[in-house]
């Protein structure tokens, strides 16, 4: 009996990679869903279904017709700024919906497994690298108690439930639709651009394949609890720039230092976060690349695009 594993949020960068992978696994049934067109280049080999997740009554009609024994949550509203300004919209996305998802699965009959999604900025950001038994302290922003509301969500659901939290993704997405940190720089500098980097924030870059990796090994392994999902390289973010630079041969004199104060965003962030990863490696088997390996594989993926 094929596992039906259904993601939402296909069209993001996770939610490809997570298509990608389980096209790879024996035994999968997947379910891709995401708001309006589905923008993989790959069409085949699995099922596509729209899904606006802040709908309830269509979450309810998508997760009832499918009943799907996982499903991976990886739908956000993960521009921190923006959450700041829209914050009923970072609501309904990042808090309601996952409540009409719950809500859905626990019509099913089948102990459906629940995988959500969520972030390092639940953290202050004064005491990185975290473990999962760390405790979250209050959140500095909107983004981050939207994402804290939703894990304390899940925890209380009912359900069979993981949550794996993640730091900073990079990767490359089909037909190049959104930015992230890696290429942005790689872009800035290839221009010759002389771009402002914060070296006063410290994270665990996360390749996306990685990250992907982990939930499929959360989803097949039929995990539960609190993962941490991230690379295995503690660097601040000037440092990882400055690696990208190094990678492409770009001009590094272009990388100009500043702090987190001076730039006048809307959103607080924690200023070192970062992840130790020994109970995934341990209880998932998951093992992450090295930050230059995982420039590597986007290198190569950008020649594919080419």
């Amino acid at each position: 009996m094929a596992k039906k594993i259904l993601i939402t949020g296909s069209n993001g960068l996770l939610g490809q990679k997570l298509v990608y992978r389980l096209l790879k696994e024996a035994g999968v049934e997947i379910i891709a869903t995401s708001k309006g067109n589905n923008r993989l280049r790959v069409q085949s080999g699995y099922t596509y279904h729209p899904l606006d997740i802040t709908d309830e009554k269509e979450v309810k009609e998508v997760i009832l017709k499918y009943m799907p024994d996982v499903v991976i949550n990886t739908a956000a509203m993960t521009n921190v700024d923006a959450c700041e300004t829209q914050q009923e919209a970072c609501h309904e996305m990042n808090v309601d919906a996952v409540g009409y998802i719950i809500n859905a699965m626990k019509m099913q009959d089948n102990n459906p497994h629940f995988i959500h999604l969520s972030t390092d900025f639940i953290f202050d950001g004064n005491n990185g690298p975290y473990k999962e038994t760390d405790i979250p302290y209050p959140p500095k922003s909107v983004y981050s108690e939207s994402k804290y509301a939703s894990e304390k969500l899940v925890e209380k659901s009912g359900l069979k439930w993981a949550i794996i939290r993640t730091i900073l993704v990079y990767g490359v997405v089909d037909f190049m639709s959104r930015s992230n940190i890696v290429l942005w720089a790689k872009d800035a500098l290839s221009k010759g651009k002389p771009i402002n980097v914060v070296d006063d924030q410290f994270r665990t870059p996360t390749l996306a394949e990685d990250l992907a990796e982990g939930c499929v090994l959360t989803a097949l392994k039929g995990a539960t609890g609190i993962y941490h999902i991230s690379g295995k390289d503690f660097m601040s973010i000037i440092e990882l720039v400055q690696k990208v630079a190094d990678f492409w041969h770009l001009d590094k004199s272009l990388i100009q230092p500043s702090k987190t104060a001076t730039l006048g965003q809307a959103a607080q962030r924690p200023l070192k976060t970062g992840f130790l990863v020994d109970k995934a490696r341990t209880g998932l088997g998951y093992e992450p690349h090295s930050f230059t390996e995982g420039l590597a594989i986007v290198d190569k993926q950008l020649q594919e695009e080419l």
